[in-house]
């Protein structure tokens, strides 16, 4: 996973089909995810029960605490801000 988290763009990669996945959201691809997109309302769409989802998916696969709210809406607030927190917040 180390190797993943210290390549920015395969991580963005590896993020958005772990969205894909998470969320089972089949009618969309990894490329159809913009890196700079917001991932809740206008841009992909999500809601608030997709967060939980993938608060609980990032803490489990990256060994990563999201502390409240705030740092949440921070995180996710594109694939390219999802990257750069799991990079700060990650360690083996």
């Amino acid at each position: 996973m180390k190797d993943i988290v210290e390549d920015l763009e395969a991580l963005q990669g590896y993020l958005k089909k772990m969205i894909i996945e998470t969320l089972n959201l089949e009618e969309i691809t990894p490329e159809e995810i913009d890196n700079d997109a917001p991932l809740f309302r206008d841009g992909l769409g999500l809601d608030s029960i997709d967060a939980l989802e993938l608060v609980v998916a990032i803490e489990k696969i990256f060994r990563i605490i999201i502390e409240d709210e705030d740092v949440g809406k921070r995180a996710f607030a594109s694939i390219n801000a999802l990257a750069r927190f799991v990079q700060e917040e990650y360690s083996d």
